[in-house]
């Protein structure tokens, strides 16, 4: 039974119907996303209530009231939905066809389910931007026919990528097929139908856009941004992207038309490839996003201002950056035989002139896992002085808190 837990009581909180001039934004999860909607939130005065399954998560340590229960418990859902204006996601795992049924839903979730439902998978992500024209990367389902453990499509070459059709993340469910023996590896291993093939796309950089639609259909957008992987998961983030004006504006015309078509309401992230052959959509992703955790410092309003902003009606401010430009580094979890204990890592990070540590306030460090991470604000201001400003507080930063140790 999902129950509310923690600072307040459910009856504490202000009934629905006189929630206008005190709205209550109800979030469904309790990781790091969450926990910095809920800081986005606090400074605008707006209440938050998270659905979250721990009280140690880190939203739930954030935030003054919790529903204790998973993000995929529709009846936690509902309990949160008695006493919110709107209900947001952290992330796109949660049970859409169950939370479909829940009477006048569009009118409280945000995103709608409608705008939701085709992200959430990529073989119908992938339909949507084709049916839009919206270019990316040849692909196929792996259940077709065109498939086979020593066949592929007419002109397809290796190696390929393999993606499963949800819940992949941070490199999770993604497989580099570098012959037909990993492809038969492959389909003897999993359910084929859960999975698509996509061509191999060669690239100069990965680039990501955050945008906003509110109710009445404005897009806003952050500035453009480099993104760097390191074995698929995002390693650090260059703000802004080192492109040409007509590169923004596609990626912008792209967002905004996929925001247009779905009447999708709240934040979106787009991830790009960038190369010989254009522009091209890598992932959609509905919601708040990794690659712009550098507008808390470096914008005059975050991704979770603006998502905060949406939910409870709040003009929402235009995105603009205050400084040259951000670099965002990630801080991963490392091997428990790393020499140096976390509070030791986290003092000297501090220590580093100019540089902003978030600290996700998780309960244990396992390898990989999104443990914090570190803005740091550049203010030179041509693009090559920017990278040599953001390489140098990069290394400065990777001394101190590597990117990975082997697994």
């Amino acid at each position: 039974m999902s129950s509310l837990l923690r600072d307040k009581q459910i009856t504490d909180v202000r009934p629905l119907e006189n929630l206008q001039a005190q709205p209550v934004v109800g979030v469904v999860g309790g990781g790091q996303l969450a926990q910095m909607l809920v800081g986005a939130a606090d400074k605008r005065s707006v209440q938050t209530i998270v659905q979250t399954s721990s009280r140690k998560d880190p939203a739930a340590i954030a935030a003054k009231n919790i529903v204790l229960a998973t993000p995929q418990d529709v009846s936690g859902t509902k309990k949160l939905l008695e006493s919110c204006s709107c209900v947001t996601f952290e992330n796109e795992w949660v049970n859409i066809e169950n939370l479909s049924l829940i009477k006048n839903h569009e009118s409280f979730f945000l995103p709608p389910l409608s705008a939701l439902e085709p992200l959430v998978d990529k073989i119908s992500q992938r339909q949507l931007l084709d049916s839009l024209g919206i270019p990316g990367p040849a692909w196929i389902q792996l259940s077709s026919q065109q498939v086979g453990s020593s066949k592929i499509p007419t002109g397809w070459d290796f190696p390929l990528m393999a993606k499963m059709s949800r819940g992949g993340y941070d490199g999770k469910g993604t497989r580099v097929l570098k012959n037909f023996d990993d492809l038969k590896k492959l389909i003897e291993s999993v359910e084929t139908e859960d999975w698509l093939l996509e061509t191999w796309v060669p690239y100069e950089c990965e680039l990501a856009l955050v945008a906003s639609r509110d109710r009445e259909g404005r897009v806003k957008a952050l500035p453009l941004v480099e993104t760097h992987q390191s074995d698929q998961v995002c390693d650090w983030v260059l703000a802004p992207a080192e492109v040409n004006h007509a590169v923004e504006a596609m990626a912008y015309n792209v967002v905004a038309s996929l925001l247009t078509e779905l009447n999708y309401v709240g934040v979106i992230a787009v991830e790009f490839f960038f190369g010989t052959k254009g522009l091209l959509v890598n992932e959609v992703a509905p919601r708040t996003h990794n690659s712009a955790h550098f507008s808390i410092e470096a914008c005059n309003t975050s991704q979770f201002d603006q998502q905060i902003c949406i939910a409870a009606g709040i003009p929402i401010p235009e995105p603009k950056l205050l400084v040259p430009g951000a670099l965002m580094v990630n801080l991963l979890g490392l091997t428990k035989e790393f020499p140096v204990q976390i509070n030791d890592r986290l003092t000297k990070l501090r220590e580093i002139p100019g540089a902003t540590v978030h600290w996700y306030n998780k309960n244990q460090e396992l390898l990989g896992r999104k443990m914090g991470h570190v803005t740091f604000l550049l203010n030179t201001c041509s693009a090559a002085s920017r990278r040599d400003e953001a390489l140098k507080a990069l290394k400065a930063i990777r001394d101190i808190w590597p990117m990975n140790l082997s697994k």
